[in-house]
């Protein structure tokens, strides 16, 4: 769930993936394949994306950890929860936004 956990960065920082693709340095082919997880991200370009939101490639990993899997302590997994629920609703209202 690397794709959807890099997807939902995008998204939390209001960015078409047109964008997010020239400020990675990737094609926006790319960056989707990546996004559906169809391709593998490299460990260059998760940097890239740490670099370009300012994160650290730990915490990144880690969101994507919590996104794949089930099995986190119960800390994690409402951290978790909340993050990825509060992600899915910026994402929701800058659909809606992006409509009108």
């Amino acid at each position: 769930m690397l794709g959807e956990a890099l997807r939902l960065i995008r998204v939390y920082h209001d960015m078409k993936q047109k964008d997010a693709a020239n400020l990675i340095g990737v094609s926006t082919s790319y960056l989707s394949e990546i996004e559906k997880g169809r391709k593998v991200p490299s460990l260059e370009i998760i940097q890239r994306y740490a670099d370009a939101y300012s994160l650290p490639v730990s915490s990144i990993m880690f969101f994507a950890e919590s996104v794949e899997d089930g099995t986190m302590d119960w800390a994690k997994s409402i951290v978790a929860g909340k993050m990825i629920g509060l992600m899915q609703f910026l994402e929701a209202r800058s659909e809606r936004a992006n409509a009108c």
